[in-house]
Parts: C-alpha cells; structure tokens; sequence
C-alpha cells in the first residue's frame, strides 16, 4: 500500500513536510466540507450536548447526530441500539432485569427503555484511549435537544448544518416504532430552521420513502464487503441501485483504495452520476496501516476527490482541507 499512497502524495506535492493551514484563505475555497462526526467525539463522549458545542465551536461545517428511537416514540441520538457501551447504565440495579440477548448481543437495548429513563443513564467515552474526563456529566440528548443548541448556533452566527442518521430504521418498526412521521416532522423543522441538513442512512430502500417528503439532501451510507481474493473493499450493489433517488454517498474509506492501496475510480464513477461523495471515518487515533499521519491520510482522500470527510477530530480535518486547498489554489497574484 505505502508504495501507492506516497507516489500519489508525491504527484499533489506532499512528499516533503506536512504544510500547517494560514490564518488568512480569503478568496480560497472552503473545499470539500467536514462532518464533526457524533459531535468532536475525539474530545468528549460521543452524542453528547458537549460533543456537539465543541463541533460548532471548532467551526465544522457539520454536526452529525446518529438517532435511534426510545420505547416511547422519542428520538434520541445513540449510534447503537443497545446501551453498555457509551452509558453507565451496567452501574444502574433498578435497570438489571431488562438485559436481554438480541442479535447474538447480550445488553440492554434503546427500545426497552422511556425516555424519562435514558435521561436516568449518563455518557460515557466508548473508546477508553481517549480518557474518561468528562464521563458522567451529561445524559443521552434528545433530537430536540440538539435542535434547540443548533437554533441558538445559528442566531449566533454559526452557518453549521445537521448531518442526521437514522440506525436500523426496519428494526424500529419490526419492534412497533416506525420512526418516519417523526423524521418528516423533524426535518421540516430543520429545514424551516434554516438549517442546512443531511439525511442519512444504510438502508438505501428506507431513503426511497423519504424521496419528495423532504428538502433534506439524502445520502446513502455504504459500508462494502471484503473481497475474498483481493482481501479488499468493494461493492456489494451498484452505486446506481438507489443513486437516482438520492443525492450522494456517504462511502467507507476502504473502498477508495483497492489492492496494495491503488485508488479505485469508485469517487469518479459516483461523481459521474451526480452523487456527491462523503467518507468515513477519519480519527487522530486510529490511522490505516501504511499512511504516516492522519494528515496524510485526509491530504490522499482530497486528492481523490472526495466531497466531505466525517471526523472524530474535526479541528484536524478542517486544518488539513485548508492546507489542501491552499496548495491547490497556487501562489496568490501579487
């Protein structure tokens, strides 16, 4: 893979020191844009209040909450269904009787639970590397919640959007919670708002039944499978099956290098159908074998041509577009 990645850095310019981002990019694009990805989730526990503000405070052009669905109907923002590892409710008695195994996973599910009852829990950070500063300080946040921050963001001046998810939206309804009248609402709300937003999702037949409901762009989320050969990521169904109906793709990062780390044409094909192309996931702490640094890596992925990057440090990501954007930009005319 090195081989590839550094003959590619090479060619845009990046072979030598990494470049740091000017104080001053008047007349420069803002290039491609950056998901704070579950809020600054490098920083503070993911989906959290907290999480949230320091993504707008970092001035990403997007905030990205996932939602699930509580027993009651409410939205709420978790990236998964289940609860033990991003809340302290292992630590909760009156909560013991409703782990359960589903899935072949042994927990304590979303579903199970009112609201009034996941307000009880408080976050916790998943990924034990990054410290556990801040857990215990905030509950799980409600979708309102996170519209009430990003209202008052806006009448402060932020221009940041929603970049939303719904998780496992056909489980939802197989356990008699169909989220969609809520999402319709909620995203009119947005749209009402003012607020740019995003509408996402890994179930690309889910996203055909929000088509000519709402003014949200619409992404499908693909993750690929591994190639049993080539050990790979590629493609388990055309990027045509739902791309006539949607407005771009939120694509694992994987599948933009094929064997030992040759760029796949895979943003040029999406491209080709007026897809807009967002990737995931960059972290600080967790970057592919064969890349030196995050920077690098987020430096490879803008010479690929990608539309938005989601990042856990979004600070970094937004450094690194910058700088990327400089460079591309030229000397400026004296």
């Amino acid at each position: 893979m090195k081989r590839w990645i550094k003959l590619g850095l090479m060619m845009l310019g990046f072979g030598g020191g990494e470049m740091t981002a000017s104080a001053d990019v008047s007349g420069v694009s803002s290039g491609p844009i950056v998901i704070a990805h579950r809020g600054a989730s490098g920083y503070r526990p993911e989906h959290t209040l907290m999480s949230y503000k320091l993504g707008l405070q970092m001035k990403a052009d997007y905030i990205e909450p996932d939602l699930v669905m509580t027993k009651d109907g409410h939205l709420v923002a978790r990236h998964d269904i289940y609860l033990s590892g991003t809340t302290d409710i292992a630590d909760h008695p009156e909560f013991a009787d409703r782990k359960r195994k589903l899935e072949g996973h042994d927990d304590w599910f979303v579903f199970d639970f009112t609201l009034n009852e996941l307000k009880t829990l408080k976050a916790i950070q998943p990924r034990p590397k990054r410290g556990d500063v801040f857990d215990g300080q905030e509950s799980i946040p409600t979708m309102d919640e996170i519209l009430s921050l990003m209202k008052a963001a806006k009448a402060d001046g932020s221009k940041a959007g929603l970049y939303i998810e719904m998780k496992r939206p056909a489980l939802f309804k197989k356990v008699g919670l169909d989220p969609t009248v809520a999402l319709l609402a909620m995203l009119k709300e947005v749209t009402g708002a003012g607020i740019p937003v995003y509408f996402q999702c890994f179930d690309g037949a889910y996203l055909n039944e929000f088509v000519g409901k709402t003014d949200a762009e619409l992404i499908w989320l693909i993750e690929g499978k591994k190639d049993r050969k080539s050990k790979s990521y590629v493609l388990e169904a055309p990027l045509a099956l739902y791309g006539t109906n949607v407005d771009g793709v939120g694509l694992n990062k994987a599948l933009l290098l094929g064997p030992e780390g040759k760029p796949t044409s895979i943003v040029d094909d999406a491209h080709a159908l007026g897809l807009d192309v967002h990737v995931w996931t960059i972290r600080n702490d967790q970057v592919p074998k064969g890349i030196r640094s995050v920077e690098e890596e987020l430096k490879l992925l803008f010479s690929l041509g990608v539309d938005g990057v989601f990042a856990d440090f979004p600070d970094t990501a937004l450094q690194s577009r910058d700088s990327f954007m400089l460079l591309k930009a030229g000397p400026a005319d004296d």
